[in-house]
């Protein structure tokens, strides 16, 4: 782990409050799928987000931002994004990274912009030619959250591993799909939780529910992976 003085390469809506952000890199950079870098504010401010980009793209970072007008902590990094153009970053951390050896099935867990989490993990498999199944639930309030829906809906149709389940909690009338917490529509659709390596990234009360509950329905603590658990 080093720190980058990286361009602001690209900032666009993904939502009116998520934003698809580009770093351009100095030089090259190895990380593994899954984790995540620091932006640094300050010499004691340094503020995480995970790192959407698959670990093929060396040049470029891709990062997805939060940043509602309740939520300084992102909007202040997006600011100054803006206004100056780079930012320095400390990269790469984290424990929780795509286990690529395992021989187990995939759940991925995903609450709002803790999709970029498991983005990351999800393109790094499919991009390996592994035949395990992969299974991805996005929990988002409203449909509209669901800023990649499109292009995991195209994925799952051309990838045989991968199952791809959307959950809302405010689901219109016309929703086909999931409704409610993510996690009770993992429970539902998943009796085999002890078989499976499961990721997970969201909020902290919702990675601390998911842990508890799984494990209680079997799952061994040693495949959950999410590097929210050391804080919880």
């Amino acid at each position: 782990m080093k720190q980058w003085l990286c361009r602001i390469r690209r900032i666009e809506n993904l939502t009116p409050v998520v934003y698809r952000v580009v770093l351009e890199l100095p030089e090259p950079l190895e990380f593994e799928a899954g984790q995540y870098l620091q932006v640094v504010m300050g010499e004691r401010d340094k503020r995480p987000f995970s790192i959407a980009s698959c670990p093929s793209s060396t040049q470029q970072l891709e990062l997805h931002i939060g940043a509602a007008a309740n939520n300084p902590y992102a909007l202040e990094v997006l600011n100054k994004m803006r206004d100056e153009q780079q930012i320095t970053i400390e990269v790469p951390l984290g424990q929780a990274s795509y286990r690529a050896d395992s021989a187990r099935p995939i759940i991925l867990i995903a609450g709002g912009t803790g999709f970029s989490y498991t983005w990351s993990i999800l393109q790094a498999h499919l991009r390996s030619g592994s035949t395990r199944p992969i299974t991805l639930y996005w929990g988002a309030r409203n449909v509209e959250d669901l800023y990649y829906d499109a292009q995991l809906r195209e994925l799952a149709a051309q990838h045989e591993p991968l199952h791809y389940c959307p959950v809302v909690e405010n689901a219109p009338a016309q929703w086909h799909g999931a409704t409610g917490l993510v996690h009770h529509a993992v429970m539902a659709e998943q009796t085999d939780l002890n078989e499976a390596d499961v990721y997970v990234a969201g909020r902290f009360e919702m990675v601390r529910v998911i842990r508890d509950a799984f494990h209680g329905q079997g799952l061994p603590l040693s495949q959950l992976y999410g590097d929210a658990l050391a804080f919880i």
